[in-house]
């Protein structure tokens, strides 16, 4: 893997995949930008993974105690600022009100705002600077470009279902649908990261596939968080790997 220091952007960073991607990175001697609602409660998670962690990595850890969408559009401009990936693991929380309250567009909303923070400080560049943009979403989302295998009558019932009563999936649809249209500018790459059943457990190997290779309900595949963040960080740093799943949604599994 290239030896290079990137400065990457990570939203849902208090999440449980989303405070590992920011320690892989830092422990990787990268630097990282945070949008947590509790900067302590970030640490917190850090040191929870990783004693100590937080302290060692202060110099190179910068932490915007704020919910995203309360940001404005100027500084969510110069979060983006100068930034060589944005990674957004935000969700959802599973309560009733995380559910179904607001906002329900929680996912989708923040993946607006960012491209455009993105793209309006390109706008700005004698020499725009080409960001890689990282979504997480989950083996349930197809891919808009109709790139899955056909999912058996009974799935493609479910899928229904989830897209009509529970708003976060309809959410995360809606993101990876968006996201699909952001073709027309150069300086502006994406994936759509899709993680199987999410466990926790610690980074090991991780497997990439095109689709999903699994049923959705009844696999016998699952993916640690700690892998899911570590396929993301691996995108942002080895080349050859964007460049194999850039405008794609690929999914995620640990190694058999």
């Amino acid at each position: 893997m290239t030896a290079i220091t990137t400065s990457t952007l990570v939203v849902g960073a208090t999440g449980a995949t989303g405070k590992h991607v920011v320690l892989q990175l830092l422990q990787k001697h990268q630097k990282v930008r945070a949008v947590a609602r509790s900067k302590q409660r970030l640490l917190d998670s850090l040191e929870e993974i990783v004693p100590n962690s937080s302290s060692e990595f202060e110099d190179s850890l910068d932490i915007e105690e704020a919910s995203l969408l309360d940001l404005s559009d100027e500084k969510l401009m110069k979060l983006a600022s100068g930034c060589d990936a944005v990674v957004c693991c935000l969700g959802h929380n599973l309560t009733f009100h995380g559910i179904f309250g607001h906002p329900r567009r929680l996912v989708t909303d923040a993946t607006k705002r960012l491209c455009n923070a993105i793209e309006a400080n390109q706008a700005q560049e004698k020499d725009p600077k080409k960001v890689k943009f990282i979504l997480m979403g989950t083996v349930a989302v197809p891919n808009p470009s109709k790139e899955d295998d056909d999912r058996k009558r009974g799935e493609r019932f479910v899928q229904f279902l989830l897209r009509y009563l529970l708003p976060p999936h309809r959410d995360n649809e809606t993101a990876a649908e968006y996201i699909h249209t952001k073709t027309d500018n150069p300086n502006l790459e994406w994936t759509v990261v899709r993680p199987t059943g999410l466990t926790d457990g610690s980074a090991s190997k991780y497997e990439l596939f095109p689709k999903p290779i699994d049923n959705l309900f009844g696999g016998d595949r699952s993916v640690t968080r700690a892998n899911v963040a570590q396929s993301m960080v691996d995108m942002i740093l080895a080349k050859p790997l964007w460049e194999e799943w850039k405008f794609k949604m690929p999914t995620v599994y640990d190694m058999n």
